[in-house]
């Protein structure tokens, strides 16, 4: 296809400055000279920045017959300088903040439309769906609860035997290894009660103190040799540490 002919009245503005209207945004002086031309564009250049342009013939207007003061060509859309070439210029629209006491101006296309319910675009979970989702939840809070049980009740249990060594006579703190009935008489005095019991060839003895709230447990291969291994709790739990704990725990009420 043969390029269309550039017109006369470009050819003559190579020595002619004018200016563009509207100007092209981004450049601060006005004043252009034509310099060449193709079928699809045509390059300009500033007068006083020297900066050269192409800018596409659609979007080159009609020229002013008069060039007085200045010689004006005039363009289809708004121009916008970037980036070293122009483009079409977009503004954007900016709301106006409405005055006080004013109204919103609603034409009644609008008020039909929004009276209606505004379409909700998602995914609807059919009932088995949901189901599903809900035994999951269920699931998963089921299984936070007992890893909190699992976790807590060590806690529990320890802050339980704190609970009981701080609320009963701790007396028996000051019985050791070595001391026999003899000796535990001398420092906490009668026990109401003293069971004696034989499994296998060891004697344990128990000797009850209900007023302290402790019995305390001693263990030999003769009763008169027993020695104190350890006190329990009035439900029959060990409340001393110790190497004897784990016997201790084993061992049933008498």
């Amino acid at each position: 296809m043969a390029s269309p002919p550039v017109p006369p009245s470009l050819e003559h503005m190579a020595t002619r400055p004018f200016s563009f209207y509207p100007p092209i945004i981004g450049v601060e002086h006005n004043e252009w000279l034509y310099r060449k031309a193709t079928w699809s564009e045509i390059l300009v250049v500033n007068c006083k920045s020297a900066v050269e342009v192409w800018i596409s013939r659609r979007f080159v207007g009609e020229i002013s017959r008069v060039d007085d003061p200045v010689l004006i060509v005039g363009l289809t859309r708004e121009l916008e300088y970037k980036g070293g070439a122009v483009w079409p210029y977009q503004r954007r629209v900016i709301e106006m903040p409405m005055a006080v006491g004013g109204s919103a101006a609603v034409t009644p296309a609008e008020t039909s439309e929004r009276t209606t319910p505004a379409p909700i675009v998602g995914i609807r979970l059919e009932s088995s769906d949901r189901r599903a989702v809900r035994l999951i939840g269920f699931a998963l809070m089921a299984l936070v609860l007992i890893c909190i049980v699992a976790v807590s009740l060590p806690r529990v249990t320890a802050w339980r035997q704190r609970f009981t060594f701080t609320a009963s006579d701790q007396s028996y703190l000051s019985l050791t290894g070595r001391d026999d009935y003899l000796a535990i008489t001398q420092k906490l005095g009668t026990p109401a009660t003293d069971q004696t019991r034989e499994i296998g060839t060891i004697y344990y003895r128990a000797l009850g103190y209900p007023d302290r709230q402790f019995t305390l447990i001693l263990m030999g291969r003769e009763q008169s040799s027993a020695t104190y291994i350890g006190a329990m709790d009035q439900n029959w739990r060990p409340i001393t540490s110790g190497p004897n704990a784990d016997l201790l725990r084993q061992l049933k009420r008498f």
